[in-house]
Formats: C-alpha cells, structure tokens, sequence
C-alpha cells in the first residue's frame, strides 16, 4: 500500500501514466501543467500539493510540493481530502466534481472541457495504485 498523498504515491502515478495507452491517445495533443491542491479535512490535517508536468499524453515529471506555491502551473485543481479519496475510489468523476463544486479549477477550463477523457484516464490510472490513506 502507498500512503495518499506522498512523493511515492506520485512517482507510482507517474509511472502508470506514462504505461497507460488510453491516457496516451486521449491526451496526445494536450500542453499544460497540474498544480493538485489536497484541502484538509478528516484525518488530513495539513494541506498537501503535487505538481504533474503533462505533454501530448505523457507525465514528464511529477513531484511533492512543500507548499502549493512553490511551483506555477497552467492548471490547480483542487478538493478536500476527503473528496480526493472519492475521486480515487471511481466514486466521484474528475469532470462532475467540477460541475459540482467537489473541486475547483483554476485555469483555462475551456481547454480542460475538450480533454475530458484524458481526465477520466488520469483517475482510472490512480485507481491502479494500491491506495492506503491517513
């Protein structure tokens, strides 16, 4: 089990992005980074972020952040712990959660709508890494 979130679950995630083919078509034009911004609540109590470097269907790097600003990106997506896990878990869609408030956008969110199957299989990569949470 990998402890959600850490610098190991992200370099698992990484590793099975850059592995998984249907993310590889579905993002093979897309050009931007992630700022994922981890909001406490239940047993988080601190807030925690990673950075994903995404172009044309492949992770070119993906790290811990110390803090939320420490990198720029063109992207922050962001939610509650909590939130977070339902996202993993398939219970939450990547897309309805924004539609629905679970998680914010921050950026050009016409350019994230013409990517929505990239976005369902970044979520169905993480779904793949055995996940344990604090």
């Amino acid at each position: 089990m990998v402890k959600f979130p850490s610098q190991e679950w992200i370099d698992q995630f990484k590793e099975l992005v850059n592995q998984n083919a249907a993310y590889e078509d579905a993002a093979r034009t897309w050009e931007g980074d992630f700022i994922f911004l981890v909001l406490p609540d239940g047993n988080l109590t601190a807030p925690a972020a990673f950075y994903l470097d995404l172009w044309h269907g492949k992770c070119r790097g993906a790290q811990m952040l110390s803090s939320p600003t420490e990198k720029t990106a063109d992207f922050t997506y962001e939610g509650l712990y909590s939130n977070w896990k339902g996202l993993i878990a398939k219970q939450i869609d990547p897309i309805k959660g924004l539609l629905g408030g679970k998680f914010k956008l921050r950026g050009n969110m016409m350019k994230v709508m013409r990517y929505t199957r990239a976005a369902k299989e970044l979520v169905e990569t993480a779904t793949k890494i055995p996940t344990e949470y604090a």
